[in-house]
């Protein structure tokens, strides 16, 4: 069996689909995803971008002959890519492709957390007895530091970076604080990685770290580093990390949630050692 998973989307959507992806193993299995995404994608025989694929030209009337090839060369395509476009099923079907979509998103007021939520898809394909939990195998540095990402892929779901300074102020009195921050994120001083899977395994040996709903958020909590996690416009029961030690502060509002509030998730994971 050679199967293909087309999964679009940002990094927190891929983390959050892994233990479905990885529930669809078979003798060849291979991933398409967001250019960013790839690195993670390490349970596959083979990853690649979709945007280096050209799947978005397969509509035109003579599609690229080597994407066809490709794709023909797949016994089983489970793509989250397409579902909401009619003309892209079309498409497939046209052409014969063996294309199996589903949602790219949990339906809105659902309630299901989007790891059971993708994993409740994939299982009427294959039997899939995972626990639901992200994983991502880092290799163990031992660190005795917090890492802190004061940002988010909307601005809607960021803690005012002023609180994340105080407490960075706060837990520089007992341990070494790095910041973290994507490309775009204006931050000097800050930790940075182009590669996620680098990003990751820097995750996992910090002594524990405190972001907002985010995709470094979601690595943190799949490589098993203790989690503080802060939300507000997003519904924590769909979208909070899953990990080993996971703590969740929220509000209707994040202007509710105080440093001291933060500070003590912190000393409550940490067992309130310094």
């Amino acid at each position: 069996m050679k199967r293909l998973l087309i999964r679009p989307g940002a990094i927190g959507d891929f983390v959050v689909s892994l233990p479905a992806m990885e529930c669809l193993r078979c003798d060849y299995l291979e991933v398409w995803a967001a250019t960013q995404n790839v690195p993670l994608a390490r349970f596959a025989h083979h990853a690649r971008s979709i945007a280096s694929t050209g799947l978005d030209l397969l509509e035109l009337a003579e599609p690229d002959p080597r994407l066809l090839a490709a794709l023909r060369g797949f016994d089983s395509i489970v793509s989250w890519y397409g579902a909401r476009r009619p003309e892209f099923r079309d498409c497939v079907a046209a052409l014969g492709l063996p294309f199996r979509f589903f949602p790219a998103l949990p339906p809105e007021g659902g309630g299901m957390h989007a790891v059971d939520f993708y994993l409740n898809q994939v299982r009427t394909i294959a039997d899939c007895p995972s626990d639901g939990v992200p994983r991502i195998a880092c290799p163990f540095i031992s660190g005795d530091g917090a890492v802190i990402h004061p940002f988010s892929g909307s601005r809607k779901k960021c803690w005012p970076l002023e609180r994340f300074q105080e407490l960075g102020r706060r837990l520089a009195a007992r341990m070494p604080v790095a910041l973290c921050a994507g490309p775009e994120d204006d931050l000097s001083s800050a930790v940075r990685f182009s590669d996620l899977y680098e990003l990751a395994c820097w995750l996992r040996s910090a002594r524990i770290y405190i972001g907002n709903d985010s995709g470094p958020t979601h690595l943190a909590a799949a490589v098993g580093t203790p989690v503080v996690a802060l939300y507000g416009a997003s519904d924590p029961a769909v979208w909070a990390p899953r990990g080993p030690q996971v703590a969740l502060a929220s509000a209707p509002s994040l202007e509710a949630i105080a440093v001291d509030q933060v500070e003590s998730l912190v000393n409550y994971i940490l067992g309130g050692k310094s």
